[in-house]
């Protein structure tokens, strides 16, 4: 009996405990500022484009955005994820190191750039495909499942049927504030990974370092029933001050460039920026 009951008080005081943290949570969140810049839609607009750019101002807990109902809708996470699964495959070390090699099998690719053997750091950087499919399958779909549960990664749908593409096709969703706020807690080392996984990462996730900032992230493209959707996600660095960004775009019709979106992606959020005043 009193065995009973002192199971039940733990059971109530962990129950509490995690009442707690959810509030903390939710706290935080509601806490913060945001702010509609309609200049980022002329941005946009200026671009024949339609979508959203969402920027985090950290040292000001504020939001920047054009449209913060845009930003809360998921979508497919397409080459995003190649953050998450390049952090699962060091986790699990089915990427041993920034020096793992992925052989090219000879086969013609969807991009020139993969017809040959890449480094970790080129094969995110040159967003290969076939390279993360090949690291998916190795990860297998309980570990995949386990990991992005405890990393709080979107809503992923993942079976035996899609390891190696659900982040590019079917139903797995992440919005602009999940891409967020997984970036935020993992710049500031509130995901539950190796110090290693961390400094690996950041150089694999660079993209751009000058005298007045470091720019990191990584570009997704979908295309869903002729529809393409195209991201651009990461942080920018300047002085002691941290910007995170979730950029999500769709072309205005099917008439389109496609070389050109793929430049808007990033060209609309460095544009934003500018608008801000982060970067010159």
């Amino acid at each position: 009996m009193k065995i009973g009951i002192l199971l039940f008080l733990i059971v109530c005081i962990a129950s509490c405990k995690d009442q707690k943290n959810t509030s903390l949570l939710d706290e935080s969140k509601s806490n913060s500022t945001k702010i509609n810049k309609f200049e980022f839609q002329t941005i946009i607009d200026s671009n024949n484009v339609k979508g959203s750019v969402l920027i985090y101002d950290s040292y000001n807990n504020t939001y920047y955005s054009n449209d913060f109902e845009w930003a809360t809708h998921g979508n497919l996470p397409a080459s995003t994820f190649k953050i998450t699964n390049s952090i699962i495959g060091l986790e699990t070390g089915v990427i041993e190191s920034d020096s793992t090699i992925f052989k090219w099998d000879g086969k013609e690719k969807w991009s020139n750039f993969w017809e040959q053997d890449l480094v970790l750091r080129d094969a995110f950087q040159f967003s290969c495909v076939p390279c993360y499919q090949e690291v998916a399958a190795k990860i297998g779909v309980q570990r995949m499942n386990e990991y992005v549960e405890n990393l709080q990664y979107g809503n992923l749908k993942i079976n035996a049927d899609n390891i190696t593409d659900f982040w590019l096709e079917g139903d797995s969703r992440i919005s602009q504030m999940q891409q967020i706020d997984f970036l935020k807690r993992y710049f500031n080392d509130q995901l539950p990974i190796s110090k290693r996984t961390k400094n690996i990462m950041q150089d694999v996730m660079l993209n751009e370092k000058t005298t007045d900032y470091k720019l990191s992230g990584k570009t997704g493209l979908s295309n869903t029933n002729n529809q393409y959707n195209g991201w651009f996600i990461g942080f920018i660095e300047v002085k002691n001050h941290v910007y995170f960004f979730a950029t999500n775009l769709e072309p205005i019709d099917n008439n389109i460039d496609l070389n050109n979106f793929i430049k808007t992606r990033k060209e609309v959020t460095l544009a934003a920026l500018k608008e801000l005043q982060v970067i010159k």
